[in-house]
């Protein structure tokens, strides 16, 4: 009996889970450890935040998908591993073995310019963490007048929640600023010009105070550069991203900025019998940008290759696109498109993205029972 451990419940690994209820080989015992039942896609944070949707719209419960897939579900978290003995231990002092390992946890906020700033700190990531919080924050903010949120970070992610929390003060009526604090490579470095005015003008017209300077926290507020104060009661961070500290002490090999190095096919290149899809890893053949439309595009391609590897089979590649679409929510439904040099923006845009969104929650929502069947259906 081979043992396959899948270790985290992110946009790759539901694909894993879905490949694995319809054709798992044979003497094969799969485990998912993921520290919840639910996994929340990042992709309708926004909306969430804008008042668009309720919490159990924007996620995944994994609880079905694991019985399908015949897996055992641990509700636990990793906090280190140990690749030659091929072992990770969890929080309650478990200790898993495997014969192979695939890693799906996703990254964190490198917040280590801005925890002076203590409780008023919120990182976008964990997910978890942002969605238990975030109610807390807008109530603070109704109760207060002239609140001060300062978001940290103007990439996609950052932009998004800054635009959100901007349309959730105003439905709410609340008396509070919005801050957003970038780089002096300005928004979404990385993006067509023509986005970035797109960006620019809404982010102008509905109020947003643009800084285009590094920023670090102090006790009760974001200094930047120029010795500039942003007085805040909250500091959301969407900063750029840094991956646990148990992989350091992995034993896996890493590249230079710490995320676990691997090959075309998702394989680690210092162990074959370990696979990493997601943010907590970085290929060595091609330079691909930190997006979960990699991770969703990979899934398939690393459910092909776990069972390639558990049945002696070749592996494929995944081969990524050289252009993502990115469909950015505005804060009310609008949207901004970003496909390389093309642009567009509107409410059809926002309409478009959540028809995409709500395909994916639906893709991996189907009832067991259902599920099976169609699965069933597939196979023929």
């Amino acid at each position: 009996m081979k043992r396959l451990v899948l270790v985290g419940g992110g946009h790759a690994h539901l694909s894993v889970l879905l490949a694995m209820a319809q054709r798992r080989p044979k003497d094969v015992e799969l485990t998912l450890i993921t520290p919840s039942a639910h996994q929340n896609y990042s992709g309708m944070l926004p909306g969430w935040i804008s008042g668009h949707y309720a919490q159990t719209e924007c996620r995944v419960d994994l609880r079905p998908l694991a019985e399908t897939a015949g897996a055992q579900l641990v509700l636990e978290s990793i906090v280190g591993m140990d690749a030659a003995r091929r072992c990770v231990g969890l929080t309650d002092g478990q200790q898993v073995d495997y014969d192979l390992l695939s890693l799906d946890v996703g990254s964190e906020a490198d917040t280590s310019w801005l925890l002076t700033l203590g409780d008023k700190l919120l990182p976008v990531k964990p997910l978890d963490d942002f969605y238990l919080k975030w109610p807390k924050v807008l109530r603070d903010a109704k109760a207060k007048a002239n609140f001060r949120l300062v978001v940290v970070g103007a990439g996609a992610a950052g932009v998004e929640v800054a635009l959100a929390a901007k349309h959730a003060f105003t439905q709410s009526r609340i008396d509070g600023q919005v801050d957003l604090v970038a780089s002096e490579s300005g928004l979404l470095a990385g993006h067509s010009n023509a986005v970035q005015s797109r960006v620019l003008r809404y982010v102008k017209r509905v109020g947003i105070a643009l800084h285009c300077q590094h920023g670090v926290g102090t006790e009760d507020a974001v200094l930047l550069a120029d010795g500039t104060e942003l007085a805040a009661d909250c500091v959301i961070a969407a900063t750029g991203a840094r991956t646990p500290v148990w992989v350091q002490v992995s034993g896996l090999a890493l590249d230079g900025n710490g995320y676990i190095a691997v090959d075309r096919n998702h394989r680690s290149v210092s162990h074959a019998n370990v696979f990493a899809a997601g943010d907590v890893c970085a290929r060595n053949d091609v330079l691909m940008q930190r997006s979960g439309v990699h991770a969703v595009y990979a899934g398939p391609v690393l459910a092909d290759n776990l069972i390639a590897a558990l049945s002696g089979a070749t592996p494929r590649p995944y081969h990524p696109k050289h252009r993502s679409l990115y469909l950015l929510a505005c804060g009310p439904r609008y949207a901004i498109a970003s496909w390389g040099r093309w642009s567009a923006e509107g409410q059809w845009v926002w309409k478009w993205k959540d028809w995409i969104d709500r395909r994916f929650i639906a893709r991996f929502s189907v009832p067991p029972a259902t599920r099976s069947m169609q699965l069933l259906k597939e196979s023929r």
